[in-house]
């Protein structure tokens, strides 16, 4: 990206550009910020890819480890609610021990873990592995956003921003490709021990370049050990029910319904420890910021249709179109493709217009992309879904970058570190409710609309009475020996299918509707600089 060139050398002194200084007081070597800050994002992306990697290949994981349908789950289920429970504490982490020895910790915790979970040999094993692998994870991936914020001088910021941004889209689009790929071609251990060589990369660039910051042993003393308790029961309970909800039928299941009444009660007595608390573990001041609170709630949106967006078509594909996996990467390559093409051109705009006028472009043009997908047919694959993918990662991408960049437009530079961990956990936090939500979309309108058919086809209905006589001619023709029934099979097979396809069209109209909404939202934004410059000394 071009806009993310750093020169070689220190920073010169200007009368214009006055120098920027490191954490040592020094003048800040560009080229090793690069190094370090490059290697953070490698970091970031090898975390956040193996959200997705395995997605496609669970068939051979369940069949290595002798797995059951439910049990496989928990391999994706697992790492996203380990994940989720860290990411808000890695601001205090990070403030207690350094950015730099934090995340060599947390990606030398990622590697060990991601050969553990390559060698399971069993379903419990697997997920205890999974588990830790999630937990590292999550503490890579918020870092980034602050240091991007708080090392950067202003002007580089923004091209900072679309990387980050890059990588959050980038990612999980293409997970299911890449996994797919390598089981093929090796097996699905190496979805795990990929994670190994890139990560020794990552080690040695963070801890050789990566003196972004200095530790603060003081924060060790009074650790808000029940804010932390706290907050585990919130978020665990609140993303098992999110994950599990729609499967178990919500409140009809007893483990779902406690476990929503325990997330309630934990999450506001977290809300209030963390007020009340001299030396909160989750600082909540930024909400006092507007632009910080509407910020997190574009940033919500986008979680919720960039996640979404990922879920409906593989699902789409695979259950409708009867792709395989291979033909379901491809397809889904192009969100990828286009997000990083126009990533170099979205920095550009982005930079020239208010973050609240790219917002509402960007938010409009996800929302009439992903619209165009309540039209779907059964027969929709990569010709009808190429123009919904390009102009959606490329409205999606416009919107995070902007959401992002005016989340810390007004907020000091001291407050990066909190509110990148609360950017991030949000994110997740919504792809996990769009999930939810588009899941119970499916099922429910799908089931609707099947009966909604049934009834049609039977209220002595001349087109359905002409296709049941013309499906028992091809039955009796085909030697069935009770063409009849077999036909009224058929029939059924044809009006789930059917019933399915609009409940796809429902889910697309819901996630545009989301996307619509935060374009209005946008408008209550209050101007600010996103590139507004931080003290010196605070790297």
């Amino acid at each position: 990206m071009a806009d993310a060139a750093l020169p070689a050398g220190p920073i010169r002194p200007s009368a214009q550009a006055p120098a920027v200084l490191g954490a040592d007081g020094a003048p800040v070597d560009w080229v090793k910020v690069f190094l370090g800050f490059g290697g953070m994002v490698a970091g970031q992306f090898m975390a956040m890819l193996d959200i997705q990697i395995v997605a496609s290949s669970l068939v051979q994981i369940q069949s290595g480890i002798g797995a059951t349908s439910d049990e496989i789950s928990w391999v994706q289920t697992i790492y996203l609610l380990a994940e989720v429970v860290i990411m808000p504490l890695t601001a205090y982490l990070t403030k207690m021990w350094g950015t730099r020895s934090f995340y060599v910790i947390a990606c030398v915790g990622f590697i060990l873990t991601s050969i553990g979970t390559g060698l399971s040999s069993s379903v419990a094993m697997m997920i205890g592995f999974r588990a830790l692998q999630g937990l590292f994870a999550g503490a890579m991936i918020p870092p980034i956003f602050a240091t991007a914020m708080t090392v950067f001088p202003p002007e580089k910021r923004l091209a900072a921003n679309v990387t980050v941004g890059l990588i959050v889209t980038l990612a999980p689009t293409i997970g299911p490709t890449l996994g797919g790929h390598l089981t093929d071609l090796l097996n699905w251990r190496w979805l795990f021990f990929i994670n190994a060589p890139v990560g020794v990369v990552v080690v040695f660039l963070v801890w050789r370049y990566a003196n972004f910051d200095k530790a603060d042993p003081s924060l060790s003393k009074g650790i808000d050990w029940w804010g932390l308790g706290l907050m585990t029961v919130f978020l665990l309970s609140m993303q098992y029910v999110l994950e599990e909800g729609n499967r178990d039928g919500w409140f009809d299941d007893s483990v779902i319904l406690w476990l929503t009444v325990a997330a309630g009660l934990s999450g506001v007595a977290f809300i209030w420890r963390q007020l009340a608390y001299r030396q909160p573990i989750v600082s909540l001041k930024a909400f006092a910021d507007r632009n910080f609170t509407l910020g997190i709630l574009m940033t919500f949106v986008t979680g919720i249709g960039l996640f979404g967006g990922t879920f409906l078509l593989p699902v789409f594909l695979g259950q409708v179109r009867g792709f395989s996996s291979a033909e379901v990467g491809t397809t889904m390559l192009v969100s990828g493709l286009s997000m990083f093409i126009s990533a170099p051109v979205i920095g550009r705009l982005v930079r020239m217009v208010d973050a609240r006028v790219a917002m509402v472009v960007g938010f409009s043009l996800a929302a009439w992309a992903i619209q165009l997908g309540v039209r779907v047919t059964d027969q929709w694959g990569f010709t009808e879904f190429f123009t919904l993918q390009v102009v959606r990662g490329f409205g999606t991408m416009i919107a995070m970058i902007a959401s992002q960049q005016m989340s810390i437009a007004t907020l000091p530079v001291t407050m990066m570190k909190d509110a990148s961990g609360l950017i991030n956990l949000v994110r997740n936090v919504a792809g996990a409710i769009g999930l939810a939500v588009l899941s119970t979309i499916l099922s429910h309108q799908g089931a609707a609309h099947f009966l909604d058919l049934a009834s049609a086809a039977g209220q002595a209905n001349p087109t359905s009475q002409a296709m049941m006589n013309g499906l028992s001619e091809m039955m009796s023709a085909g030697g069935m020996a009770d063409p009849d029934a077999t036909a009224r099979k058929a029939m059924s097979l044809l009006m789930h299918r059917q019933a399915a396809v609009l409940a796809f069209g429902d889910a697309f109209g819901a996630l545009s509707l989301s996307c619509w909404a935060a374009a209005f939202l946008a408008f209550f934004a209050r101007p600010g600089s996103p590139m507004a410059a931080a003290p010196q000394g605070a790297h």
